[in-house]
């Protein structure tokens, strides 16, 4: 009966749980002591009790280490960005995501307005000294990007002065040297923004510890740690965001410089391709032309 009663116990132990199990295996043997039990059903009870604590105890190690192998970085951001003010933390991946929209469209005007601007200027140079200025002006049209805007403009006014072209070219430069930087604003905005999110979750967050200090009566270290850890955390994600978006925000700038570096020598070989034109004799061709 006693046997019994001590297998059901360890099945019970089982089903719920192996450390469970490990403590009250203990107090199973000491009960069947007390009552006077046989020395041998207490060893056997005891080393069959220790038998399944072990296997289940390896079972449960080797459950626990599975779910960490399967996890990632992926899923130790969303338990910290959990574990952060849904608040501020909300605020902080917002910024996020529309400073990287802004990026993404940027990146993509940029790309689509390279073009091998050597190459299209000897293009452009060919036909003007050949004295097709139509033709030059339908393949200004006909590619993308500012380069060639500027040098349709410049063959507009080819039969004008050559100060004259040179303000227009320099006029429409800066329009669409503009029209290049247009919505970096809003990614500066945003990378200032992410950092000041994050630290001013972190004062409320330190608020809130001291709230806390405050109802408790006493100065309680866990209390003190764990408001602290969830201030920090949107602090650091607030970084995090900033980082990222400075990364991709000098990937834009260096795209601007080059292009703008292509309008501006561009312009001046236009404006050599024009003045060689006007001085071979051919400004009144140009101007009939034009």
């Amino acid at each position: 009966m006693k046997k019994l009663i001590a297998l059901c116990a360890i099945s019970a132990l089982i089903a719920y749980s192996p450390v469970a199990m490990a403590q009250v295996t203990p107090n199973k043997d000491t009960a069947a002591i007390a009552v006077g039990a046989p020395a041998s059903a207490v060893v056997s009870d005891s080393s069959a009790a220790e038998l399944v604590s072990d296997s289940a105890l390896a079972d449960a190690d080797v459950e626990e280490v599975v779910p960490e192998e399967g996890g990632g970085l992926h899923k130790e951001l969303k338990v910290k960005f959990i574990e952060g003010s849904a608040g501020f933390m909300s605020l902080v991946a917002l910024a996020l995501v529309i400073g990287l929209a802004f990026c993404i469209e940027r990146i993509i005007y940029l790309t689509l307005s390279e073009i091998n601007a050597k190459r299209f200027m000897e293009d452009v140079g060919g036909r003007v000294e050949a004295g097709d200025i139509e033709g030059a002006k339908d393949l200004c049209r006909a590619t993308r990007g500012p380069v060639a805007s500027i040098c349709y403009q410049g063959l507009t006014r080819i039969s004008e002065s050559i100060d004259n072209i040179e303000r227009s070219i320099v006029s429409y430069g800066s329009v669409q040297a503009a029209n290049l930087e247009k919505g970096c604003s809003w990614i500066t905005l945003f990378i200032s923004m992410a950092p000041s999110l994050g630290f001013l979750g972190t004062v409320i967050g330190m608020v809130m510890a001291f709230e806390q200090i405050r109802l408790a009566g006493d100065i309680n270290a866990t209390i003190v740690a764990a408001g602290m850890k969830v201030a920090l955390l949107t602090t650091i994600f607030g970084i995090i965001v900033a980082l990222i978006l400075q990364i991709f925000y000098n990937y834009i700038l260096s795209k601007i410089e080059h292009i703008t570096s292509q309008m501006e020598e561009s312009s001046i070989t236009l404006l050599d391709t024009i003045m060689k034109y006007k001085l071979a004799g051919n400004g009144q061709d140009g101007e009939k032309n034009a």
